[in-house]
């Protein structure tokens, strides 16, 4: 083996071990599924924006509530996988994080819950 390949290598093993981009996704689908439960205590309390998020008619507030909660979920997944794309993230945290993010948003989507705010 020559000595100019062996940096190759050691490069191309390193890029294997990245999990940055799978770890965006992970948490960025967490963070989108405690916005659709934010997003819709924000639009349930509050008339104004009740209304900002009636983007269909037959369907009310929920049809802002989702298109915004996308918006806020792939917009963070893009910041998210610009800075870790090439990293090594410690995966086991990065997804209980967002479990925790996903039962949040889950509790905070029942009326008992929902209406403490």
């Amino acid at each position: 083996m020559s000595t100019q390949e062996r940096p190759i290598e050691v490069k191309e093993a390193a890029m294997e071990r990245t999990n940055g981009a799978g770890a965006a996704a992970i948490l960025a689908a967490g963070m989108g599924c405690l916005m659709v439960a934010v997003l819709a205590i924000v639009g349930d309390k509050s008339a104004a924006m009740g209304r900002f998020f009636i983007f269909v008619k037959p369907t009310g507030p929920l049809s802002g509530v989702t298109t915004c909660a996308i918006a806020v979920w792939l917009a963070c997944w893009a910041v998210l996988h610009a800075r870790w794309r090439e990293r090594a993230v410690a995966i086991g945290r990065v997804s209980a994080a967002a479990i925790a993010l996903l039962i949040l948003g889950v509790l905070l989507t029942f009326p008992p819950i929902a209406d403490l705010f």
